[in-house]
């Protein structure tokens, strides 16, 4: 989930000094005019390419737009989670510093930044920039959730889960969030809660693999087979990323219990 900061009709005005009522002469209307159009087609091309998965082609046009209004922050921080998404981190995190640069107020980069330090397992600074996300805006549900994250990654479960439970109850159709506080849950050994809210989950998102996935390994766990398997045909149909026990510790990063749980499931179906 990447955001975007970008108000862009309100940056164009300001980069062009273009003001509420514009006088202009008729000699200088089609060259602001193609200016406009070069930087909508850009931001449009941009966002086009995100929406495909082309991300590659997505930084390109972000670059152009930087090329053109150097001094936005957005277009940093746009083209950063470009980057982010090509497994680009450290490149990506040069383009947040500058964004934090431009605007040390706007909480995006921030926001941003702290994903791809988590990609690089620096925790405790990850938390750090999500820290500060929250003294922008305390209201923010991503950065609880990518905190809780962070804080996973130290092991530190009992916070995360009560950090992506702030980030659910913040936002109730935040289903990854309440997905995270379910995986906590397992982890503290809440099994009976976390079976409860994965299940609560799947009934309101019925194509949420993630939710089947660990329903499947909870259920194999407690003894029950068919309600396993009838979980894991859906889950693997909906993403057969879930056969992947490597991607789902390092990647998605279920639990170590969870994983565990999985494990069990997997190589006794081999």
């Amino acid at each position: 989930m990447f955001r975007t900061l970008f108000k862009f009709l309100l940056v164009i005005a300001i980069a062009f000094g273009i003001t509420s009522s514009p006088v202009l002469a008729d000699s200088e209307t089609p060259s602001v005019k193609t200016v406009f159009e070069q930087l909508a087609g850009l931001r449009q091309q941009a966002f086009e390419s995100t929406n495909k998965g082309d991300f590659a082609n997505a930084e390109t046009s972000w670059t152009e737009l930087i090329n053109l209004m150097p001094d936005n922050p957005a277009l940093w921080s746009n083209r950063g989670n470009a980057k982010v998404s090509q497994n680009k981190l450290e490149s990506a995190i040069e383009d947040f510093n500058k964004a934090i640069e431009l605007d040390p107020t706007a909480p995006d980069p921030y926001l941003n930044r702290g994903t791809a330090l988590e990609g690089l397992g620096k925790w405790e600074d990850a938390i750090a920039d999500y820290n500060k996300v929250l003294e922008l805006d305390p209201t923010d549900p991503a950065a609880y959730n990518n905190r809780g994250n962070a804080e996973a990654g130290l092991g530190q479960w009992e916070l995360a889960a009560k950090d992506f439970l702030k980030a659910a109850d913040s936002a109730p159709d935040y289903a990854f969030a309440r997905a995270n506080y379910a995986l906590a849950q397992y982890q503290l050994g809440q099994t009976e809660e976390a079976i409860r809210t994965m299940k609560n989950l799947v009934r309101k998102y019925p194509k949420f693999a993630d939710m089947r996935a660990a329903l499947t390994a909870a259920l194999w766990v407690q003894g029950r087979q068919g309600e396993a398997e009838s979980q894991w045909v859906s889950a693997v149909g909906l993403d057969k990323r879930y056969k992947d026990l490597d991607w789902v510790k390092n990647i998605r990063r279920w639990p170590p219990t969870m994983t565990s749980a999985l494990e069990k499931f997997i190589s006794l179906k081999s």
